[in-house]
């Protein structure tokens, strides 16, 4: 059993796929920085000074200057603006996807389209069947004494 489980971590489709998940965190953490470092700023100033990450709304009626200030106070919170950036990241990094997908696409070689077997029809229940048929296989009729 130990012998069938190192073949299979060993094909090559699970080592792509856990190089995959690797590059995939890290490549999030990127994207997650992006957002909120370099996106959400300038956005929040073009929306008057709003900070995404101080968007939410308390359930227990009072108000708090910022979303750090309700957690300190033990409020329960919706943060709406954590989300909001959570969903901005995931909007980014499916266009990236796309537009990696879409390249790579590109550099695959079209693969060349099997020639169509000619046909003929079969004389008694008039079924297709290829050229070279001695028997059609809808009827078992013999085709070399139809024809």
């Amino acid at each position: 059993m130990l012998k069938e489980f190192k073949a299979y971590l060993l094909r090559g489709n699970v080592l792509d796929l856990a190089v995959a998940v690797i590059l995939g965190g890290a490549f999030g953490a990127i994207i997650d920085s992006l957002v909120k470092d370099i996106l959400m700023p300038p956005l929040g100033l073009a929306l008057k000074g709003v900070n995404f990450s101080d968007l939410f709304v308390s359930l227990d009626g009072k108000s708090y200057p910022s979303l750090k200030a309700a957690k300190d106070a033990a409020a329960s919170t919706i943060n709406y603006g954590v989300l909001l950036q959570a969903t901005i990241s995931f909007v980014i990094v499916a266009f990236v996807i796309f537009l990696v997908m879409r390249s790579a696409a590109r550099f695959r070689h079209p693969q060349e389209a099997a020639p169509a077997p000619q046909m003929k029809d079969c004389p008694y229940c008039l079924s297709s069947v290829p050229l070279k048929a001695t028997r059609c296989p809808h009827c078992t009729s013999e085709l070399d004494r139809a024809a």
